[in-house]
């Protein structure tokens, strides 16, 4: 059985040696969009594609939809204003979508004298890291990765937004506003998806193992003491966050994907195909 890094590398290649064509063809920076929810390894992944496509001599710039997560002062702000649920990061709403894109537009003419700079989130304090350690580019990348749980989603039909899917929406959420509000905060994100060239969708095998996978990583802040790391009664409240949107990507996503790598519940590829 391969390992997660020998694995890995070879996804990365097989990937990259299939769009290898149309990044080439490319007369502006290719956008691959990585799809993966909640510790499915598409940061991993990215890191690897990078690897793999520069040493092909194809600048690559990775961008993660996490790190353009709203300062906690701000999701304190919405949730004053609009619901208490959106004090927590993660659904839609809860990233500064105008930014990315901003910085998706500059990419091409970057250069030493236009650099172009982008958060960097600090997921251990829950808030975005000072300025001097936000990310750079000064010069234009052949390839773009743009990775994140939610890429590719499209909205709800509002009458999917009536029933509860947990306690969290049950007892926070019981009129339904926060989930509509989400939802049609959704619809921002749309322009960004349509900037994808493709979409590449890391497919788990259901939400019981998104939600094992997810309380794996943050053992692993916990165990470097983060400060605001999450023990296991808070990690099951922060994920009841996610759950209703995780469901609706796992069953809809793999048929919007230009590629889908399934994975069982020890993240061995179980199977990969293009549309």
């Amino acid at each position: 059985m391969k390992d997660a890094s020998t694995q890995n590398q070879a996804l990365a290649v097989h990937l990259l040696d299939h769009y290898a064509g149309r990044i080439a063809r490319a007369r502006r920076p290719y956008v691959l969009g990585l799809s993966g929810l909640q510790g499915s390894g598409k940061s991993s992944l990215a890191k690897v594609l990078k690897s793999e496509a520069q040493s092909r001599h194809w600048p690559t710039v990775v961008l993660s939809l996490d790190d353009f997560y709203y300062s906690r002062s701000e999701r304190e702000a919405l949730a004053q204003d609009v619901h208490p649920l959106l004090r927590t990061r993660g659904v839609p709403g809860t990233h500064e979508i105008e930014l990315l894109l901003s910085v998706l537009a500059a990419l091409p003419n970057a250069s030493e004298k236009l650099p172009v700079t982008w958060p960097r989130f600090d997921k251990g304090r829950d808030t975005r890291s000072p300025p001097s350690r936000w990310s750079r580019a000064t010069h234009a990348p052949r390839l773009v990765i743009v990775e994140g749980w939610a890429m590719g989603l499209k909205p709800q039909p509002l009458a999917a937004l009536e029933a509860p899917v947990n306690a969290l929406e049950r007892d926070e959420d019981a009129d339904s506003r926060w989930r509509k509000w989400v939802n049609k905060q959704l619809r921002a994100y749309q322009p960004l998806w349509r900037k994808l060239d493709a979409l590449v969708v890391l497919q788990a095998p259901g939400w019981d193992v998104v939600r094992a996978w997810r309380s794996e990583t943050e053992q692993a802040l916990l165990a470097r003491h983060a400060p605001l790391a999450m023990d296991a009664t808070a990690m099951v409240r922060f994920l009841a966050h996610f759950e209703r949107l995780s469901r609706h990507a796992l069953a809809t996503l793999p048929a919007l994907a230009d590629s889908v790598v399934e994975y069982d519940a020890d993240r061995h590829v179980t199977g990969l195909s293009h549309s």
